[in-house]
């Protein structure tokens, strides 16, 4: 009984380290899109600044080249964020279906044992009625 309790408590907490690293992941790349934002502002403010916005002129602001090269590297992150985000979702949807499973078994045998226990205890019950049927 006491590995099937440790076992349930393992896979609960296995559930919930898989909750938090998704969310964990989830977060940085919305930390990543909103970075990415603040410097797209950066970018239109500096180009409006130069009252240049081609990014092949010469007079192209150098700030705006480094924040765009800064944005595209987080956007970079942000994609490979996408694929840890997928397999974090698996890993978490494995881990749910392993605590449902060892869950049921579980029941099933708390419902077996209890069911024994109702048996033994009717067999006792019997024996006590024949034993004052027998006395009678």
């Amino acid at each position: 009984m006491k590995s099937r309790d440790s076992l349930i408590r393992f896979q609960r907490f296995q559930v919930d380290e898989k909750r938090r690293q998704l969310v964990q992941i989830e977060t940085m790349i919305a930390d990543f899109h909103r970075m990415a934002e603040d410097l797209d502002r950066q970018i239109k403010d500096e180009e409006a600044k130069a009252g240049v916005d081609d990014v092949a002129h010469f007079a192209y602001p150098t700030f705006a080249r480094a924040a765009m090269q800064r944005k595209d590297n987080l956007m970079a992150s942000a994609d490979e964020l996408g694929g840890q985000l997928a397999e974090a979702q698996d890993a978490l949807s494995e881990a749910i279906e392993e605590l449902k499973k060892v869950e049921i078994l579980e029941e099933r045998s708390g419902e077996r044992e209890r069911a024994e226990q109702a048996k033994q205890e009717q067999s006792e019950l019997d024996a006590i009625g024949g034993r004052l049927a027998f006395q009678s």
